[in-house]
């Protein structure tokens, strides 16, 4: 009789706590990040691409005039 005594009270106290861990409130959702910056991704592009137009230009130039000199 003890022994079924101590089942029941088991399976009741499982049942109690279970009942606790979903009766509890959600947890609030996280909070926003904040907005991006309003910069251009574009500023200065040009002048980027004729820079690099400019420097591939006189680097070609270095590395062929080396070349034909150690022939």
């Amino acid at each position: 009789m003890r022994t079924i005594m101590n089942k029941i009270i088991t399976i009741l106290v499982v049942l109690f706590s279970i009942q606790g861990v979903l009766a509890a409130e959600p947890t609030p959702p996280p909070p926003t990040p904040p907005p991006p910056p309003g910069l251009p991704i574009d500023g200065g592009l040009v002048v980027l691409f004729f820079l690099a137009l400019v420097s591939g230009y006189y680097l070609s130039k270095k590395y062929i005039s080396t070349k034909k000199g150690s022939l």
